[in-house]
């Protein structure tokens, strides 16, 4: 709208101009046009008046836009350069920049620092627009990220937006040529968050009509630490009901109860389990063991719930939830292959909070036993170890869980019925990213799945079956270990003859 009326008071304008030097070369016109003016009324006069005091103020409106134009422009300029103001410690801006700087001058950019090996460097992801090349990855993530996550593309789009008007920043009385630069033009990146220091983007840009590049490097310094909340929380008062669904597995439920006994009833006192158990076969069995438990531990907090129907998880853990109707209890959401820590109970009730916050802890997937450990299998409770040669991250498991009743209820529960690929597990977590409450999904320490088989039944098609040998061959050991059998046999006969050289040598 600023350049539309621009433009009409400079079409007035001008044509006033025109209209003076018109009458100025012909006189006649100039009597003739002197004779219609002296019959123009007051009102006539008054609209030339007014038409100049709008060019005045249209021309001032506009020469002020262009200084806030400007001061924007020097404001996005500086946009790396964080403005502080006086804060509740006293703290001036002069203070803060110092601190700034320091952070400025202690992070790789101008010189390197020396590290004690290889293992200490902190490595860079690459980038372009559309992907970003990673090396710390879990085992079921891609090397490449593609499409990406908001806050990754909202954290590289401002990088690139800054580098973009440093580029075309062209400042007046400069006569050099200059290049426009546009986004096309970008041609990869790199960037490397050090969590003490701050994060450092190096950005290369491709010139258009040369085999030349422009490098810019912005670094994003860590502020000082902002106390958010300050909260006391008394874990001796929080109940955790435990709910297991479960069918024929008695040898995994008597180690389950081994742990829940060692853990829960011993060591922490303020938990309940409820057990949902499908079919008849191995009931009465199930029932011997909870109440052993309960005669001998003097532990009464057991709820066993008969389900005479076909095994479904998600069934069994709405059962388990709606059993449930007293206080607004905290759910864990558990497996007859779950081992845990009292540590990890405590997590539960520290990351999840009534209306605010549920918990989705990562646990630890444990490879075959016997393939990790050969004949020198350890007992079952001393398995539980977090290395890289034991087991993985299971990353896109959804099915341990911590959550409140209340918040479980008003969500809706699972999808019992759900189509497609997704589980009923994806389905609830994907109902809780969209309902406005925080979801803290994190690795656990204290939560590791047990190794089970995987069996591939010979109905399945050779696509899901071949899909069931791959996620069977991921659960058995490590690439290296995998790597290690295949090729026992060349390694082996490698051996041999490297020996034998040596031997006659």
């Amino acid at each position: 709208m600023m350049g539309g009326d621009r433009e009409r008071t400079h079409s007035h304008s001008a044509h006033t101009y025109k209209l003076h030097l018109y009458l100025q070369n012909h006189p006649d016109r100039r009597r003739t046009h002197k004779h219609q003016r002296s019959s123009q009324t007051c009102s006539s006069i008054s609209y030339e008046t007014l038409l100049h005091r709008h060019e005045e103020k249209y021309l001032q409106f506009t020469t002020n836009l262009s200084n806030e134009i400007s001061q924007l422009k020097n404001d996005l300029r500086d946009r790396s350069a964080v403005i502080f103001s006086l804060n509740s410690d006293g703290k001036t801006q002069s203070d803060l920049e110092v601190f700034m700087q320091k952070q400025l001058r202690s992070a790789e950019i101008a010189s390197g620092e020396r590290v004690s090996d290889e293992l200490t460097v902190v490595p860079f992801d690459s980038f372009t627009l559309h992907r970003v090349y990673q090396l710390e990855t879990g085992l079921a993530r891609h090397p490449v990220e593609r499409p990406f996550r908001p806050d990754r593309r909202n954290e590289l789009d401002g990088a690139l937006e800054s580098a973009l008007h440093v580029l075309n920043d062209h400042k007046p009385g400069d006569s050099r040529h200059r290049t426009s630069y546009s986004p096309k033009d970008f041609f990869e990146g790199i960037v490397r968050t050090e969590r003490d220091k701050g994060t450092l983007y190096d950005l290369t840009f491709r010139e258009n009509v040369s085999p030349d590049f422009r490098r810019l490097v912005f670094f994003r310094p860590f502020a000082p630490l902002v106390k958010v909340l300050d909260e006391f929380i008394d874990a001796s008062q929080i109940l955790i009901n435990i709910i297991l669904p479960l069918t024929k597995q008695l040898d995994a439920f008597r180690r389950f109860m081994q742990n829940f006994s060692d853990v829960c009833v011993r060591r922490d006192e303020q938990t309940h389990l409820t057990v949902v158990f499908f079919g008849s076969e191995n009931m009465n069995e199930v029932k011997r063991i909870l109440d052993e438990t309960s005669r001998t531990m003097k532990y009464r907090n057991v709820t066993l719930i008969h389900l005479n129907e076909d095994f479904s998880r998600a069934r069994g853990l709405q059962v388990g939830a709606h059993a449930w109707s007293q206080s607004n209890v905290l759910f864990f959401f558990c497996d007859v292959n779950v081992r845990f820590t009292a540590e990890f109970l405590n997590s539960c009730r520290m990351n999840a909070a009534a209306g605010k916050k549920v918990f989705y802890p990562v646990m630890f997937n444990q490879y075959n036993p016997e393939i990790i450990y050969g004949h020198h299998v350890p007992p079952h409770e001393e398995q539980p170890v977090i290395r890289k040669d034991s087991g993985f991250w299971k990353d896109l498991d959804f099915g341990m869980t911590c959550q409140y009743r209340s918040d479980f209820t008003h969500i809706g529960g699972f999808e019992v019925l759900v189509k497609g690929r997704a589980t009923e597990d994806v389905h609830l977590y994907r109902k809780y990213l969209h309902s406005g409450l925080e979801v803290i999904r994190a690795p656990s320490r204290g939560l590791f799945h047990m190794w089970t088989e995987t069996v591939c039944a010979e109905h399945l098609s050779s696509d899901a079956f071949k899909v069931c040998l791959c996620s069977k061959a991921l659960n058995e050991a490590s690439l290296a270990h995998m790597g290690d059998l295949l090729y026992h046999q060349q390694i082996n006969n490698h051996l041999q003859k490297y020996n034998q050289h040596n031997s006659n040598t």
